[in-house]
């Protein structure tokens, strides 16, 4: 119990979050991302928000350098050994053409050019039997040549190692002592799953990226020392867990998505607080939009993705929270294609310059000066009034930029700027919902992001959403939810066997070493034997299907052999998730899984302080819907809102880095704990 920070970096704006567990306190501050070092973004927001870390227990992290070093491809000079024959298995990927009708379609650049790999001259079975032995000769000759390419990472991925890694262990240990200085991934230490492309891609992503990421962790753990900072540093992770420096260090690849997911763990904890289950997670920042979905109270998960996307990105087969992105936030720029048609992202002003409003240099309309154009966001009381905004230069900027190319007034190109990209975000959450099956009006929406609180509800409107929640520090709210996170470390095993000849003395020991890993590890961070859980699953499928389920299982199963439960149960998640099931076909077991989970004291909101002075609402000129005459509106201040207050739109509440927008028919209700509960008119 005692003090806890939490930190998010975007794209646009790093936000800090404190909160004290015994007295309540709650700070929070945000700053301009500083991408040329980002620990200076974070000592601004530590400055800002006057936190003393001598007195704080937990750090909690996450942060875009990961994901940013592959998509920009600033990553280390890296080196692949593979085993000999496998050499272009990396090159060559998969066989499918996302975009047939493409012509000018082009897959993903390999991390590692093909002179760069090297084959060594060994060979495991699929059943874990040895085929040709790993040599000290052949070590020597592999290590010989690596000197040759003086590379700053080496990636090692031999056949089947993720049956048998002996030799991919003994050529680790030789490649370690050899190269002192080069960062090092064995592909089991990794994944240890099928799928030779897939195990090599992640693997080499973990080594391309591992160099920077870790210097970047050692560089904050190092800042944080000397603030006197007592405690443990956590960094989030793509699958929804944080983990310990050591091990984000040793697996950086783990931490691709690791900002979004911190708000999808908070929608999720908000929902289930609130009553609402079944929750879309939507967050609208700076530089993209994301969102996900959680059922029954549990964020979605996906076994592997591509970063970048599927057509022409990385895969990464690891678990990671389900989320759809478009490039479309506050600081995406509105522009004129060759075909003289308004078009709105991916490129985004970023951080640096910004939007034009924030008379930093930017010149290129954003979304940003659309809302405030249209009188949508504050100009004089944006941040708090910490940062007051240039609305001349936005209309003058969607003035010349749009509106005069396309014979507009610039109040109709700033609203048409805004449909399109409520329309991008809108299939971003289809994305999630109906395209997996799920019907929108089932679920409440809830929103985050410095840009959420404006366009979700008309979102939420195209979808015939419900509801939609403004939580509490919405555009602190990925922060928030990494003081909501728990431990978590993932471990899979290939074990592909019929599910009646499975051999369940093999699937036990499975279980039962990362049972034991598992707990060794989250010991070692910590966590209290009492505050440990470990998860089981098995992955089934129907045989002859590509894909597969994760069936959840028990040591008690396990021991029991029940096949027959473990049969009932795969054939109960397929119906539910594809509509259909077949009992009377033969099913098989692909991997072993499990999940390590360290429970961490969630972060509990008190009720709103509500002062005696409380402003009464103002009102101004907002263009809604119509960009030939404004409405009306009524203006209120958040912190001036009592649990209980019902307001009806059009109105708009503003808080210190965020707005909420109410359209006509529009009811908002402020809960006990400070949340907004929007009920959308005509859902």
């Amino acid at each position: 119990m005692g003090a806890h920070v939490a930190l998010d970096i975007g794209g646009t704006f790093t936000d800090l979050v404190y909160f004290d567990d015994v007295t309540g306190e709650l700070k929070h501050s945000k700053s301009s991302t500083t991408p040329e070092d980002l620990t200076q973004g974070i000592q601004n927001c530590l400055t800002k928000a006057a936190i003393n870390l001598g007195v704080c227990e937990t750090f909690v992290h996450g942060a875009t350098i990961a994901i940013n070093t592959l998509i920009e491809q600033t990553g280390a000079r890296t080196v692949l050994i593979t085993t000999a024959g496998a050499r272009d298995a990396y090159l060559i990927a998969r066989g499918n053409r996302p975009e047939a009708y493409n012509v000018f379609f082009k897959r993903a650049t390999p991390l590692v050019r093909r002179g760069m790999i090297i084959e060594a001259n060994e060979r495991m079975g699929a059943e874990g039997d040895e085929i040709l032995p790993l040599s000290d000769a052949e070590i020597s000759n592999v290590c010989k040549q690596v000197a040759g390419f003086k590379p700053e990472a080496i990636a090692v991925c031999f056949l089947h190692s993720y049956v048998d890694p002996t030799h991919e262990q003994i050529m680790g240990k030789a490649l370690r002592q050899a190269f002192p200085n080069a960062y090092v991934s064995l592909s089991h230490e990794i994944l240890r799953q099928y799928r030779e492309y897939e195990r090599t891609s992640t693997t080499v992503v973990n080594s391309y990226i591992g160099p920077r990421v870790s210097t970047y962790l050692n560089r904050l753990n190092k800042r944080l020392e000397e603030q006197k900072f007592p405690g443990t540093l956590l960094i989030m992770q793509s699958n929804g867990g944080v983990t310990s420096v050591a091990n984000a260090s040793r697996a950086p690849v783990g931490l691709m998505e690791s900002g979004p997911v911190g708000g999808i763990n908070a929608s999720a904890e908000i929902g289930r607080r609130l009553g609402f289950p079944q929750v879309i997670a939507f967050d609208m920042g700076g530089t993209t939009a994301k969102a996900s979905v959680v059922r029954d109270g549990n964020p979605a998960v996906a076994e592997g993705y591509y970063v970048g996307g599927y057509a022409s990105g990385h895969p990464v087969m690891l678990p990671v929270i389900d989320v759809v992105e478009v490039g479309a936030g506050g600081g995406s720029i509105g522009w004129i294609d060759s075909v003289g048609a308004m078009k709105v992202g991916p490129k985004s002003a970023g951080a640096s310059p910004g939007p034009v409003c924030y008379r930093a240099g930017g010149e290129e309309p954003t979304i940003t000066d659309a809302n405030v154009t249209l009188g949508r966001i504050n100009a004089e009381n944006f941040l708090g009034g910490d940062m007051s905004l240039d609305k001349a230069a936005s209309r003058e900027a969607i003035k010349t930029k749009l509106a005069d190319k396309l014979g507009l007034t610039v109040e109709e190109a700033a609203l048409g700027m805004l449909k399109i990209a409520v329309a991008h975000m809108t299939l971003a959450v289809r994305g999630v919902s109906i395209e997996r099956g799920y019907d929108p009006r089932d679920f409440v929406m809830v929103a985050s992001g410095g840009n959420g609180g404006l366009h979700a509800p008309l979102i939420a409107r195209e979808l015939s959403i419900p509801r939609v929640i403004m939580p509490v520090l919405p555009a602190h709210f990925s922060a928030v939810g990494m003081l909501m996170t728990d431990i978590r470390h993932d471990y899979v095993q290939t074990n592909a066997r019929s599910l009646a000849e499975a051999d369940f003395n093999t699937i036990r020991q499975i279980a039962g070493n990362f049972t034991k890993e598992g707990k060794a590890l989250l010991t070692s961070e910590g966590v209290a034997e009492k505050d440990q859980e470990i998860g089981l699953t098995l992955d089934i499928r129907y045989v002859g299907q590509e894909f597969y389920l994760a069936t959840p299982v028990t040591e008690a199963d396990l021991a029991r052999e029940d096949r027959d439960g473990i049969r009932a149960r795969f054939d109960e998640l397929h119906q539910r998730h594809y509509g259909q099931s077949a009992p009377e076909r033969p099913v098989e077991i692909v991997n072993v899984r499990a999940g390590a989970i360290g429970r961490r004291a969630k972060m509990e909101f008190r009720p709103p302080n509500v002062g005696a002075g409380a402003k009464p609402p103002r009102s101004r000129d907002v263009y809604l819907t119509d960009a030939k005459k404004p409405t009306r509106c009524a203006i209120y201040d958040r912190d001036s809102l009592a649990p209980g207050t019902t307001i009806k739109g059009p109105a708009i509440i503003e808080e210190s880095a965020s707005t909420s927008l109410l359209l006509e028919g529009d009811e908002a209700t402020i809960c006990p704990t400070g949340e907004i509960l929007i009920s959308i008119g005509g859902n």
